[in-house]
């Protein structure tokens, strides 16, 4: 028995018969991971990156691939341009979700962890930031900034000219550099730093939660109107520091986290009563935590049971 592949998944399948993939389907796995990393860097969402994927094949096949100079930038471009419709309904989606809206997370490998341009770009940190930019300005940063696409290249996915794509990538660099984690921590660190959060969260103790949260600390939280969440941001350590320890105190749960790395950075998973309650990333600047995402959604909890490859070539 032989092996096929589905061209959207790369899951092997059995066939009968021993015919060779057709050149579209190899071309197109050859590059599934770096489009899919394409796709979910400018939605935050996989399951809308794997559709993405879907219709980037479906367009694909319907291509003579032997008339296309540069296959990897003329895939790249079909997938943009579905990301960018995609934008559009992810935005109207966005605006009746229940609560916060957080990234989803994914389970990666280890390779994407030991890419530091790479960790930082799907980190949940700047996968924030680029929520705040429009769509156009979002897939120019990502192409220019993360995949070093040529302004000819991006201007044809974009449908802008090359000017106004500079234009645009200056203006969404300016965005993003202002917001974005002043340095740039390596695992180990970020690692040491969870580590101390997990203990004084599983211990509820409150002065050594404010000792390794920085005054200023966000907490974001996303239950998606499924599970318990704040439903707004809270801000600085005391409030944080607080909610977590009473807000434990009050459910009498047993709580303990696990130490795992989604979207290449160190993260934690939680499980409450030994059920897994969600994931939490964590924003570290000198040497404390400034951000903390937590995202409980089951809907997005489906990518930390399997890795995800993603990378930038």
């Amino acid at each position: 028995m032989n092996e096929r592949r589905d061209a959207t998944t790369g899951t092997a399948e059995p066939t009968a018969g021993g015919g060779r993939m057709d050149p579209a389907t190899e071309v197109f796995l050859a590059h599934r991971n770096l489009l899919f990393t394409v796709a979910y860097e400018m939605l935050g969402s996989a399951a809308d990156a794997e559709d993405v994927l879907q219709e980037t094949w479906l367009r694909w096949v319907k291509v003579d691939a032997g008339q296309v100079h540069d296959q990897r930038a003329y895939l790249v471009r079909i997938a943009t341009r579905r990301s960018l419709d995609r934008l559009r309904i992810l935005k109207r989606r966005k605006e009746a979700y229940v609560g916060p809206w957080l990234p989803e997370p994914l389970l990666t490998t280890p390779d994407v962890a030991e890419d530091v341009e790479l960790a930082e770009s799907v980190s949940m940190a700047l996968m924030l930031v680029l929520e705040t930019l429009s769509p156009t300005e979002r897939a120019v940063f990502v192409l220019r900034e993360v995949f070093d696409v040529s302004y000819d290249e991006i201007s044809a996915a974009v449908g802008k000219t090359p000017a106004t794509v500079r234009q645009i990538a200056h203006r969404a660099r300016r965005h993003v550099d202002a917001r974005r984690p002043r340095e740039v921590v390596s695992p180990s660190q970020t690692r040491a730093v969870l580590e101390s959060f997990q203990r004084a969260v599983e211990t509820r103790d409150l002065q050594g939660l404010l000792d390794v949260l920085a005054p200023e600390v966000v907490l974001i939280s996303d239950g998606g109107g499924v599970k318990q969440a704040a439903p707004q941001p809270i801000i600085g350590a005391g409030k944080v520091a607080r909610m977590i320890v009473s807000g434990l105190g009050k459910a009498r749960i047993a709580l303990a986290g696990e130490p795992t790395v989604v979207n290449g950075n160190p993260a934690l998973l939680l499980c409450v009563d030994g059920e897994i309650d969600g994931v939490i990333a964590a924003r570290v600047e000198d040497a404390r935590i400034t951000g903390l995402y937590y995202v409980r959604n089951p809907q997005k909890l489906t990518r930390i049971g399997s890795e995800t490859p993603l990378t930038l070539k």
